[in-house]
């Protein structure tokens, strides 16, 4: 009977086989031990406040403990309608931002010169697409009528904006323009041309700028910003525009006025 019971138990698993299950479960909780130590290392330099950001939020998410809206987000600012868009376009408004921050650093560095020196009036600083837009308004403060002469306020203006200017290496385009009218030259492209080239040439000969890096464009009266009615409108399309283009990719420069919004978002806060 005793010997039928031992056939029965055969394989190797009976009284007189060898019974090695017990090295499966030794082995886990060997592999178990081992990654309890890793964790605990891994903790042990872990910052103290992105963990309590993660544990916040895991708690709110388990709805243990109602922390409130959990904000971890330090990253660039994403729109509705860009989410789920490829790493690519990510990385362009990442760049935009990057791109937003300089120019607000150039306008910035002008602003405090121009207003050391009491010069901010009439000087329009602008950001959009094409980058920082330096605007001379005003045929009495920067021209004359009907004259492409700077004044000495124009000649002080560009010498505040012009060391910035060269310091950011940036292209730079000098666009003239000029108000409808019968003017002293053939017409008003030829007007508006040498106002800008006036602008260009005290940039490059007193302040430094690289000969390399500006040229000058004449709009004449065709990018009016008013009408012609009063003497005052007039002026305002007197002027030339010093335009600091910014050197990043299109598809990149597209989403500047949207990191602009974002960073005017967060300097309220």
């Amino acid at each position: 009977m005793s010997s039928r019971r031992r056939r029965r138990g055969g394989g190797g698993h009976g009284e007189d086989g060898h019974d090695e299950r017990w090295l499966v479960s030794y082995a886990d909780m060997v592999t178990v031990l081992m990654i309890t130590f890793i964790v605990l290392f891994a903790m042990s330099s872990v910052d103290a406040q992105k963990f309590e950001k993660l544990r916040n939020s895991l708690a709110t998410g388990f709805g243990q403990t109602e922390v409130g809206k959990v904000d971890t987000a330090t990253g660039t600012v994403v729109r509705a309608e860009d989410a789920g868009k490829d790493a690519e376009g990510f990385s362009e408004l990442a760049l935009a931002r990057k791109e937003a921050e300089k120019l607000l650093a150039l306008k910035a560095a002008m602003e405090k010169g121009l207003g050391a020196k009491g010069l901010a009036r009439n000087v329009e600083l602008t950001i959009d697409q094409r980058g920082l837009s330096v605007r001379l308004v005003g045929a009495q403060t920067f021209f004359l009528a009907d004259r492409p002469e700077l004044t000495a306020r124009a000649a002080q203006v560009i010498d505040v904006v012009g060391p910035v200017i060269r310091a950011s290496r940036l292209e730079v385009s000098v666009e003239g323009h000029a108000a409808h009218g019968v003017t002293a030259y053939p017409s008003t492209w030829e007007l508006s041309g040498a106002r800008a080239i006036g602008v260009l040439r005290r940039l490059v000969e007193h302040d430094g700028v690289a000969r390399g890096k500006v040229g000058a464009v004449a709009y004449g009266s065709a990018r009016q910003v008013t009408d012609d009615s009063t003497e005052e409108l007039m002026e305002r399309n007197r002027r030339v525009d010093i335009v600091i283009l910014s050197d990043q990719p299109e598809k990149v420069r597209a989403f500047i006025p949207d990191a602009l919004k974002a960073i005017a978002v967060e300097r309220k806060r």
